[in-house]
């Protein structure tokens, strides 16, 4: 199914079918269908398998690294390498797959990263030395930067503009998706942990990196009945009758192209470009998605990397007690809010949704830097309470709202391009904290808070300063937005 350039004959159409001739009357027919769309929705569900195994892969070695450092006698230095290599390779993997995903289509850059999955999963989980160990998990960031930007295509393109399950909240789905995959990752290990023989226990790190390498290949395997090319793209391309045929196969909806406008106004595909995005009338939102990008990427790796030594602060608690407690954090207030999220993100413009929940973070923080180190029950359950909120109102704010606010600013022609450099900003955010937070927490104890809510208070002044609202209208319905290829 994954071919696009497909006759449809030279035959009369049907008298129900409606011509198309150009990506807005795609889009028209996308957003104005009433027919169940079955397979539509099953190639939403492979994209968001995708977004799992970003998640899953990303957390497996974090409660792995430990045993790896025994394995090999690894330095501080090669310790380092290996834990950042996925990061590296995340930001590298969003700039080359966005820009892929725009050129050569959804459908090819998907299944390519499939496989990035599998090898990388293998190589990883068997590695006889550290150096394959940091080039498999340099090559598995690379796969998981490839994937977010053509997962939140497919999620944008194969999905209505209005309604329940719309663009807005399937991209939203992203975040509890996360935070679901990273708990199954944990439950996951503790399986393996079961599972492995007692004497062999230090396998365990390898099977769950091998274990990454299953839902890649299920994907694979149905990716013939179910995935297809993006029938926006197609037409972006000029296949008009591709985008007919996708139309049929993935919607039910009965088109043909309309050779008349096709030939009037044949054009070459659009150039691919980073520049596109500086440029008018794209510039404000790339300016705003990157400030966003940065800025959550900054404050959830503050939560996240000091979170169980947080807790452990507050309760006094083992690594074990430690881990539970911090996954179950995540999936009471994070995964909660993700949820939240796709409700609100159907119901309201996404500028205020990212301004409600930064302005929530920016409260837990600063009262996170007041209570300090609490000494007494009540200061720790309400220090407690503030890191819930901070991870609910991340859940159903910002963190749904990074995936939405670019994939929905940008047209189809850039609109991966556009994903992928907002992904590797955030990728840069996160290598920023990890470098300073440590120097701060050292220099300003808890009072690092302080410093840290600044990246809950700079988005708003951007969301507030540029009023774009990219869930107004479709920007692929050219003829209601007015806009065109830059």
């Amino acid at each position: 199914m994954s071919t696009i350039n497909i006759d449809d004959g030279v035959a009369s159409p049907p008298s129900h079918s409606t011509p198309i001739g150009s990506v807005g009357d795609v889009a028209k027919l996308i957003n104005n269908s009433s027919k169940k769309n079955t397979y539509a929705r099953f190639i939403v569900f492979l994209a968001l398998g995708g977004v799992f195994l970003d998640a899953y892969d990303l957390t497996t070695l974090s409660y792995g690294i430990d045993d790896v450092v025994k394995d090999f006698g690894l330095t501080p230095t090669l310790t380092g390498l290996v834990t950042s290599s996925i990061m590296i390779g995340t930001i590298v993997g969003n700039l080359l797959g966005g820009w892929l995903t725009d050129k050569y289509g959804r459908y090819s850059v998907f299944m390519a990263d499939m496989l990035f999955f599998v090898v990388s999963a293998i190589a990883a989980g068997l590695a006889p030395n550290v150096w394959v160990l940091i080039g498999a998990r340099f090559l598995m960031g690379v796969g998981v930067g490839i994937d977010l930007p053509v997962a939140m295509a497919y999620l944008a393109e194969f999905s209505k503009f209005t309604g329940k399950a719309n663009k807005a909240s399937r991209l939203a789905a992203w975040c509890p998706m996360w935070y679901a995959a990273s708990s199954v990752c944990f439950l996951i290990i503790f399986g393996l942990y079961f599972v492995l023989p007692k004497e062999h226990i230090d396998w365990l790190w390898r099977a769950s990196l091998l274990f990454g390498a299953v839902p890649a290949l299920l994907i694979i395997a149905v990716r013939s009945k179910f995935m297809n090319e993006s029938p926006l793209w197609a037409a972006n391309q000029g296949d008009l009758s591709g985008a007919a045929r996708i139309l049929r196969d993935s919607y039910g909806i009965t088109a043909h192209e309309d050779k008349s406008v096709a030939q009037e106004q044949k054009k070459a595909p659009p150039k691919v470009s980073f520049r596109v995005l500086f440029q008018k009338p794209y510039r404000e939102r790339t300016l705003v998605s990157g400030v966003m990008n940065v800025c959550v990427s900054f404050e959830y790796t503050a939560i996240a990397f000091f979170l169980p030594s947080i807790l452990a602060q507050f309760l006094g608690a083992g690594v074990f007690e430690t881990i539970s407690a911090s996954l179950g954090l995540n999936a009471l207030f994070a995964f909660t809010g993700g949820l939240l999220g796709m409700r609100l993100a159907w119901k309201f413009p996404s500028r205020h949704v990212a301004i409600a929940g930064f302005a929530l973070q920016f409260i837990a923080l600063i009262s996170l830097a007041l209570i300090g180190h609490p000494t007494v029950l009540v200061g720790v359950i309400f220090a407690i309470l503030m890191l819930g909120l901070w991870l609910f109102a991340e859940g159903f704010g910002p963190g749904a709202q990074i995936m939405i606010y670019p994939a929905l600013s940008y047209p189809t022609h850039v609109r991966a391009t556009g994903v992928g450099f907002s992904r590797s900003l955030s990728g840069i955010g996160s290598a920023l904290a990890l470098f300073i937070l440590p120097i701060l927490q050292a220099s300003f104890g808890t009072n690092m808070f302080w410093i840290v809510s600044l990246s809950a208070i700079l988005p708003i002044v951007f969301l507030l300063v540029v009023r774009f609202e990219p869930t107004r209208r479709d920007i692929d319905d050219h003829s209601e937005n007015g806009e065109h290829h830059a």
